[in-house]
């Protein structure tokens, strides 16, 4: 394991970029495994970049992740509140919070996201999720599902 990655355009050295996912309702985003976790440190870091416009799947999970935009600028969803976020904000996401990320329509939005190495697969709204959700206009003019 090399100890220092050097950085070169939002990527890092012997870093792969990823598909986001396979398959689902998001649009230009791709991933990158920054960090494993070992049993002293049970987690893994990512870097996650939407391209401008672009957005993450709408979802919930049992585990809770820490985010730092590390580039651009977005809006994030996070338990029925929209954010407006830039670079160096913090955004925390609870467990079982609804959850979705968009990039402005002008500029990428990076990054980095801590989690932990024992996490659950990601849930989609249901069709009963969605109406809750469209209760508040906001919401539903923000979410892409």
């Amino acid at each position: 394991m090399n100890l220092v990655r050097h950085f070169n355009d939002f990527g890092w050295e012997d870093v792969d970029v990823l598909a986001y996912k396979e398959g689902g309702p998001y649009k230009g985003v791709t991933r990158q495994i920054l960090f494993e976790g070992d049993e002293k440190l049970p987690c893994q870091w990512r870097y996650f970049e939407v391209e401008p416009g672009g957005h993450s799947t709408l979802e919930r999970h049992e585990h809770l992740h820490n985010v730092l935009i590390l580039r651009g600028r977005g809006q994030c969803l996070v338990d029925h509140k929209i954010h407006d976020i830039g670079e160096h904000d913090l955004i925390h996401v609870p467990s079982l919070s609804w959850h979705q990320f968009r990039a402005a329509p002008d500029a990428p939005l990076g990054f980095l996201c801590l989690v932990s190495d024992e996490r659950d697969r990601p849930q989609l709204p249901t069709a009963e999720d969605l109406a809750e959700l469209n209760r508040d206009e906001a919401v539903q003019a923000f979410i892409r599902a």
